[in-house]
């Protein structure tokens, strides 16, 4: 057996929370905001590049992806 758990422990929702929370108040000094907005950028470009997408589903979804990979790496 190996020592990696796919399932964290912990709930997903609050830490996510915290982490908003965290993000809205120390602005560009907190270590998760530059990448979530670079994720934004890129889900946007996205979002024109695609016919499927539209620029701000795009946004949502690739700020919704960068922080949940920063929850659970």
């Amino acid at each position: 057996m190996s020592d990696f758990d796919p399932k964290p422990n912990g709930d997903l929702l609050s830490e996510a929370g915290a982490e908003i929370k965290g993000m809205a108040k120390e602005g560009l000094h907190h270590p998760s905001t530059k990448p979530v907005l670079i994720g934004a950028g890129v889900g946007a470009v996205a979002g024109l590049v695609l016919p499927v997408l539209s620029v701000p589903v795009g946004l949502l979804g690739g700020a919704a992806f960068m922080l949940y990979k920063r929850l659970r790496p």
